[in-house]
């Protein structure tokens, strides 16, 4: 067995904090010449990259003279904003080396749950790869709120996946990989090399989190790789220490942990419908629409709808959960919420007599709708 990056064509590339960092003071430009040396090897072998690096709130620090991160919203986002221009400069100076460009892209979950403004992005960045350009891409820190957060770089790099239809992302971080269990407290923790994506034992496993620095920890790395392989992506999860960790995990060496995508690929549609990270809003279902929706793939009707939860917009994405509060599907619903909860059990021929007009007979279409649970 090989590694999937041998076979790759496009890859997203994760770096975390603490592999591009000083302990959080500021970047480290040794490191971040090692990464450009390496994604350049990549170049070389006929792949595209595009690269997600944290790292600007900690320049940000450092060159605000601030003696620690701070917590206060508005001033981390002036700390990413100043810390932004040094990390693209680092990138920008070290790529050059290698005769390679790169140009910043700045993202957040607004600009990937817009459809309009989720096409634009795809192709701009795959119009930066045809190009021969390395996107070098962070969340927007400086405009986000939390409402709009994608909230953490792993998530990220899986939503840039999915976006540009990548085979391959590689999560890089401080630990070898996946464990059955913590090693640093269960000396009977076994390293898992490979396994499928998805699988809900590995979110089991992941338990805690990762370095001080890292905002998820093992676990966003375990979801991050089963959203990836929603567009049949498998996702790499490896030390950054390892030397030359991406030429080598690209010359076919098994390093880390591979978690390959099933055999199920979404049409890039359902990805986008899929991959919105919160929904407006939640339909109830009874048993009967629930098992429907799961075993059939079918539309789901309004007689089906128990009740109504939030408040939502027609065409907005909602979840659709069973009796038990489990998300089993979502997608984008025919109506707002103040009209969906008065045909809560309506049958077709009832929701005209119920609301005056009827814009669909179904809550969801089929089309619409994507079956995230198989239970």
């Amino acid at each position: 067995m090989h590694s999937i990056l041998k076979d790759a064509r496009r890859v997203v590339v994760k770096v975390g904090s603490a592999l591009v960092t000083n302990d959080g003071r500021g970047l480290d430009i040794n490191a971040i010449e090692r990464w450009a040396a390496q994604i350049a090897d990549l170049q070389k072998m006929g792949k595209e990259v595009i690269l997600v690096s944290s790292g600007a709130i900690a320049e940000g620090v450092l060159r605000l003279g601030w003696e620690k991160r701070p917590s206060h919203v508005h001033e981390l986002q002036a700390a990413a904003a100043v810390g932004q221009m040094g990390l693209v400069e680092a990138y920008e100076r070290h790529f050059r080396e290698h005769g390679i460009g790169t140009a910043q892209v700045l993202l957040t979950h607004q600009n990937l749950t817009d459809r309009e403004q989720y096409l634009n992005a795809r192709m701009t960045i795959r119009e930066l790869l045809r190009l021969g350009i390395v996107p070098v891409i962070n969340e927007n820190d400086t405009v986000v709120t939390n409402e709009i957060k994608v909230g953490d770089n792993d998530t990220l790099g899986a939503l840039v996946t999915n976006l540009v239809e990548a085979d391959v992302l590689v999560i890089l971080t401080d630990q070898r990989g996946l464990y059955t269990a913590d090693p640093r407290s269960n000396p009977d923790a076994e390293f898992v090399s490979v396994a499928t994506a998805g699988d809900p034992a590995l979110e089991k496993m992941a338990g805690g989190a990762a370095s001080t620095l890292s905002k998820g920890g093992m676990i966003t790395k375990i979801l991050a790789a089963k959203r990836a392989a929603r567009s049949g992506a498998g996702t790499v999860i490896a030390s950054g220490r390892e030397d030359r960790v991406l030429t080598r995990l690209a010359s076919g060496e098994m390093i880390g942990t591979q978690l390959n995508p099933s055999s199920t690929v979404r049409h890039a549609r359902k990805q986008w419908i899929a991959d919105h990270l919160r929904a407006s809003g939640a339909l109830i279902l009874d048993d009967g629409a629930a098992n429907a929706l799961v075993a059939k793939h079918t539309s789901l009707l309004p007689v089906g709808v128990v009740r109504v939860e939030g408040s939502f917009r027609r065409g907005d994405v909602v979840s659709c959960l069973n009796a038990a509060g489990a998300e089993i599907a979502r997608g984008l619903v025919n109506y707002g919420s103040e009209d969906a909860a008065r045909i809560c059990r309506a049958h077709t021929e009832e929701i005209e007599a119920r609301l005056g007009y009827m814009e669909q007979p179904e809550m969801i279409h089929r089309d619409n709708m994507v079956v995230l649970s198989d239970n």
